[in-house]
């Protein structure tokens, strides 16, 4: 079975501090058929039980710790999920720690399909037959 956005047990997790982008993401991705679940900032994230399937979009600016530092924290946790880091014009620096981190980077305006296209792959590269 490949990974979809029907698969039970599947979700994005969204983490960003503007709630109109939450709000916007969460619709456009549950609209194209995908379990979402939104979290304002970096320590609602690590106070939940999150899910072993499914990925997570996160925010490279945050208050508190940032997008990076946040990932690296949930990979200390056990937590290891495909990730995706929504920023505006990344410097070379985070450029460097995401492709470390094996983070992939979107970046803003999304742009089409762009993100859930990449949730989608996500998936069946999470899950293959």
């Amino acid at each position: 079975m490949i990974a979809s956005a029907e698969t039970p047990g599947w979700v994005v997790h969204i983490v960003d501090d503007d709630p109109a982008v939450c709000s916007s993401l969460k619709f456009a991705l549950e609209i194209d058929g995908f379990s979402v679940c939104t979290y304002a900032c970096s320590e609602d994230v690590l106070a939940a039980n999150i899910s072993r399937g499914g990925c997570m979009i996160v925010d490279y600016n945050m208050p508190g710790i940032n997008g990076l530092d946040l990932l690296r924290e949930l990979d200390r946790r056990d937590v290891h999920l495909p990730a995706f880091l929504i920023t505006s014009n990344p410097a070379l620096h985070v450029r460097r720690r995401a492709n470390a981190q094996g983070v992939a980077i979107i970046e803003k305006p999304l742009l089409g399909n762009q993100l859930s296209e990449a949730v989608r792959d996500s998936f069946a590269r999470s899950h293959p037959c």
